[in-house]
């Protein structure tokens, strides 16, 4: 009995043992099955609630797309509401990264079919590489018909690749006033980084100079949409929802296309500007620069060819010569040294100085342009007949610095403030600027040149005209002014633009009236230097210039027209009229190309045959 009691209790000892061996398995086992459930529920929450929306989007893309559609860019109308620019259906071909992911294979047989370089291709799908896979990747602006059929012909071996329709620029009256318009181009990352927040995005086009640049935002627009269910092939199968677009605001300018026409006309073949600006307010009648660019080829990228071309050629296209063009402003500055000199009481209309052909001083002759001499001449006359004598004993009475301080006050050598980019300045010598910029002390000589618009005077053909202006106006000096209305697309003004008053000319009104009396001898009198722009029934008053241009020494000796055109002289011309209540001024600059009363005067008159169209006496023959 002991034996059988023993061998049980034994058997008892080993089945308590396994059992908690058993229960250790147990625990263990459940202890699993607790953290993979666990982790399970966490995976779910992170997908359904964490991550959900944003995969219930991943999801709807299989099925849904969002196309943006570009707003209509803005018109831009000339003063009296006659459209210049306006919109244009065109067709761009895109691709969409999510309706083929890769682009190889696409872009070798667009490259075909397009003409196009591959590697241009694969550019432009980098440069969008940060855009949302959806969004379409424009590859080539404005196709041609032939090209659009073939690829709607072609869609189901184009994996990815559409045509959506654009609305381009359309320019009623071609390139003219080409420079103050600008041009668009395509959205690059530096410009699509600063306009990130007003909803752009890569192959938009924007404003890439002139008024297109500076009322970007006023003339963009904002896109609209539709989002489209699409099957498995990116067909369109149903409109889900749309959004129209909402057009750009219109510009309405204070350019007057008959005038800028008139000018622009005036100015074919040759190199220069035209400016008209209302006296009273600064507005911009016409604001001709020559030649015109042609903007079509800037429109989507200028090639490397058709840039260079630009370059070398010796009109200089890519210069807006009414704010860029620094040139010396010749005779039309004796405005300046004659208000000088009354202003200085260095003068009064009685002053007499006598010419003969020249002035010996300094030991050196400096010569007028009549080598025969105008004899014994006051104010008025020098005026009209542009005695260079007469201006030299002036200047060297006045001094270097005073004829700076009138000049600035006519609004040179400063930029006149006008809403375009890259006006220059410039140049009004001082003494103080020669020691500054040379190092060197200014010499009486010099002041000689200055005196009548040569030496290191610069100035723009804006500044002149703004100059002129304000000699006729009471003295007031006003920013020039191109916007006149910004209005919705319905037509309803939202901003009507006030001419800004910036400065007043020194001196009085009476020493202006007489300088005005000259101008006018200028154009009316037998032996004045600018009869060529007399108008029948319209006084006109108006200063001649030619600005020497630096020739070698082997040129001197030849006749101007037998000259290489780069060193023949500028000429200019800068007007007013009526004169007996002035309401416009124009002014002329033709480079290279002869004498102010031969060349530019006879284009300021066609200018103002247009302005006063309807108030010209009709000549009948005797």
């Amino acid at each position: 009995m002991p034996r059988i009691r023993r061998a049980v209790e034994k058997i008892h000892k080993i089945d308590e043992e396994e059992l908690i061996i058993l229960k250790k398995r147990v625990d263990i086992a459940t202890a699993v099955i607790i953290v993979f459930i666990a982790i399970l529920i966490a995976r779910l929450w992170f997908l359904q609630i964490k991550k959900g929306e944003e995969y219930v989007k991943l999801s709807e893309n299989n099925r849904i797309r969002i196309q943006q559609i570009q707003a209509p860019r803005g018109n831009i109308l000339d003063r009296f509401g006659r459209v210049i620019i306006t919109n244009r259906p065109y067709f761009n071909l895109v691709w969409t990264k999510e309706d083929a992911p890769n682009p190889d294979e696409v872009v070798k047989r667009l490259s075909q079919i397009l003409g196009e370089d591959i590697s241009m291709l694969l550019s432009s799908i980098r440069e969008a590489s940060g855009q949302p896979r959806y969004m379409p990747i424009l590859l080539k602006e404005d196709i041609d018909w032939k090209t659009l059929v073939y690829i709607e012909n072609h869609h189901f071996e184009l994996p990815g690749v559409r045509v959506e329709v654009m609305p381009s620029r359309d320019y009623l009256y071609g390139n003219m006033a080409s420079h103050l318009i600008g041009y668009l181009g395509q959205i690059n990352k530096e410009e699509l980084e600063a306009l990130k927040q007003k909803k752009y995005q890569g192959g938009d086009l924007i404003g890439k100079m002139g008024i297109e640049k500076l009322f970007e935002q006023q003339l963009h627009g904002e896109k609209g949409y539709r989002y489209l269910e699409v099957d498995v092939l990116g067909f369109e199968q149903q409109i889900l929802q749309h959004q129209d677009p909402l057009p750009g605001n219109d510009l309405q300018l204070t350019i007057d296309i008959d005038l800028q026409q008139t000018a622009e006309k005036a100015m074919e073949g040759l190199g220069g500007a035209v400016v008209a600006m209302e006296v009273n307010t600064g507005k911009l009648l016409a604001l001709a620069s020559s030649p015109p660019l042609r903007l079509d080829e800037f429109i989507g990228g200028i090639s490397t060819k058709v840039w260079q071309e630009h370059l070398n050629d010796p009109l200089h296209p890519l210069i807006d010569k009414t704010i860029q063009g620094q040139y010396p402003p010749g005779s039309t500055y004796k405005i300046v040294t004659a208000l000088a000199g009354l202003g200085e009481r260095i003068i009064t209309p009685e002053t007499v100085f006598y010419c003969n052909g020249g002035l010996n001083i300094y030991n050196r002759r400096y010569g007028c342009w009549k080598t025969a001499g105008h004899g014994a001449i006051s104010l008025q006359r020098a005026l009209a007949e542009s005695c260079d004598v007469y201006f030299y004993q002036v200047g060297i009475r006045v001094g270097v610095d005073k004829l700076a301080v009138y000049a600035e006050s006519l609004g040179l050598n400063q930029q006149t403030g006008i809403d375009l980019e890259h006006e220059k300045p410039g140049l009004i010598p001082t003494s103080a600027w020669k020691k500054k910029k040379k190092n060197e002390r200014w010499q009486d000589g010099e002041t000689l040149s200055i005196a009548i618009g040569q030496g290191f005077d610069l100035a723009t053909p804006l500044q002149i005209c703004r100059m002129t202006a304000g000699l006729v106006n009471g003295g007031k000096l006003y920013k020039p002014q191109i916007i006149e209305e910004i209005k919705n697309p319905e037509g309803a003004t939202l901003e009507k633009i006030q001419p800004v008053l910036l400065g007043t000319v020194q001196g009085s009104e009476h020493n202006r009236n007489l300088i005005i009396k000259g101008l006018i001898d200028a154009v009316n009198t037998r032996h004045g230097t600018a009869g060529s722009a007399k108008l029948p029934g319209i006084t006109v008053g108006g200063k001649t210039g030619t600005a020497q241009v630096v020739r070698m020494a082997k040129f001197k000796s030849i006749p101007e027209s037998q000259l290489p055109r780069k060193y023949k002289d500028h000429a200019w011309f800068t007007c007013f009229a009526p004169a007996e209540k002035p309401e416009i001024a124009v002014t002329v600059l033709v480079e290279h190309s002869g004498h102010g009363g031969s060349v530019a005067a006879p284009i300021a008159k066609q200018v103002l045959q247009e302005y006063f169209k309807d108030r010209l006496v009709v000549e009948t023959e005797p």
